[in-house]
């Protein structure tokens, strides 16, 4: 039935040495994602651990952990057919959920590994795969290439939700220290930002909480929301935008993880507090000062944490998707805008407020994502000089960032009236030029056509 209702759409299958080079590049990063998958799994099975492709298998019977990102995924793949293959789709993966859940239900079949998980998903999952199977054996061409990509979306979404909750056990289990103690020391130069945020956290009550909490677990469902908004042509035009959201977002979920297992931080609530998520506690807490108490200025070391904690702070990925998500809604509608600056802003209280990072956290966060975006897009636009300059001065800010909090974090703490206003002002320049490099390839906008004089009337 879903194969039927696909017709095919007929289009030309020649291809310029553009698109052959786009395709070529297309199928090189599908190959290396593939690799890098297996590479992940092989190591999570040297820690006892199931890897993204036992999890990802195991949703197409079992309860997912999230059927809601399992119909993103489902939603991304949507964006190359028409609205006729969209409600067969549709109505096919909710048939596949009821089907499946009531079997579940039957013979008593729980989660993936647990008896937790969701009730739907499933048919989501399923109905993806089956497209990509439709591309290889029905579709020729531009048609196949595109449905392939709608595809690969899809499950790179799903995937990467995965390889990341991968890379969070192994950055646990293969970094017992952690170098909490120095970022607390240098985040003395911003004046400890977290504790701060704690304490008005705390202040506002269960209200403030509920909403932030809101904000900072639904993260996907917003990028999901502006991208779908960036792809609402595609099905119309055939063919993806040069760049869009959930490339930036693929990159920063890639890169970021090897930073972690570099810089294994684990945050404040768990550092110095009593810890959260059902990890961490006061046992292995430094101090259980958070977010009453700040850290005092002493000699920072490495400290040992337990086995379960991910080492996720370094730089705040949730800062940096938050960003993503707040620069490419600039161009949506304003009510997508607003929703794109709430959310950042809410983002950044909420990962201080729960003290899962440090104010450093955020800012080498911030400067992750432009210097990633700047790159993405001088890709399509080219690397003239603006964009070198650019990527450059965004690798080095990171870098010296994250190099002066490991070997000069006393210094920092007391100098704060130097540090804290060097560091700020660095950021706002690596903001300033990410704005001026993107604008010069902007398209300029047209001239209005010149009006036509009015004719008088002979007399």
């Amino acid at each position: 039935m879903l194969s039927r209702g696909f017709s095919r759409i007929s289009g030309p299958t020649a291809s310029t040495p553009k698109g052959r080079a786009r395709t070529g590049l297309w199928a090189a990063a599908g190959v290396t994602a593939l690799g890098f998958l297996v590479a992940l799994e092989l190591t999570a099975r040297r820690y006892g651990l199931p890897g993204p492709l036992t999890h990802q298998v195991a949703e197409l019977v079992y309860r997912p952990k999230s059927g809601a990102l399992l119909y993103a995924g489902l939603a991304l793949t949507l964006v190359v057919l028409t609205w006729r293959q969209r409600f067969i789709a549709i109505a096919v993966a909710l048939g596949i959920d009821v089907v499946l859940a009531l079997t579940r239900w039957v013979f008593d079949i729980g989660g993936v590994g647990d008896n937790e998980g969701r009730s739907f998903g499933n048919g989501a999952l399923w109905v993806v795969l089956g497209c990509g199977v439709i591309a290889l054996t029905r579709r020729t061409g531009r048609e196949r290439v595109l449905l392939l990509k709608g595809v690969c979306l899809g499950l790179l979404l799903v995937a990467g939700r995965k390889t990341g909750d991968t890379w969070l056990l192994i950055t646990a289990k293969s970094r017992p220290q952690v170098l909490d103690p120095y970022v607390a020391t240098a985040d003395h130069a911003l004046g400890n930002p977290s504790w701060v945020a704690g304490r008005i956290v705390e202040a506002t009550g269960p209200v403030g909480w509920h909403i932030l909490h809101a904000v900072y677990g639904q993260l996907a469902v917003a990028a999901v929301v502006v991208s779908l908004y960036q792809l609402r042509n595609v099905a119309a035009e055939r063919r993806f935008p040069a760049h869009h959201l959930v490339r930036t977002f693929l990159v920063i979920g890639l890169l970021g993880p090897a930073v972690y297992m570099i810089y294994p931080v684990v945050g404040p609530v768990f550092a110095y507090g009593t810890g959260a998520f059902g990890t961490g506690s006061a046992h292995w807490a430094v101090a259980e000062i958070w977010p009453h108490v700040p850290p005092s200025v002493g000699s920072p070391h490495s400290v040992v944490y337990d086995a379960i904690t991910p080492r996720n702070c370094m730089p705040s990925l949730h800062t940096a998707w938050a960003t993503a998500i707040f620069i490419h809604s600039r161009k949506a509608p304003r009510f997508m805008r607003v929703a794109g600056t709430f959310w950042l802003l809410a983002t950044l209280a909420a990962t201080l407020g729960f003290g899962y990072h440090y104010g450093i956290d955020l800012v080498a966060g911030v400067v992750f994502t432009l210097t990633i975006e700047t790159a993405l897009r001088a890709l399509d636009h080219g690397w003239d000089r603006w964009a070198v300059q650019q990527v450059a001065g965004g690798v080095v800010f990171f870098s010296a960032l994250l190099l002066a909090v490991r070997f000069l974090p006393v210094r920092m703490a007391h100098h704060p009236w130097t540090v804290g206003p060097l560091i700020l002002l660095t950021t706002a320049a690596v903001i300033y030029g990410y704005v001026r490099t993107t604008a010069r390839w902007e398209p300029s906008p047209a001239p209005p056509a010149p009006r036509p004089e009015p004719q008088l009337e002979p007399a």
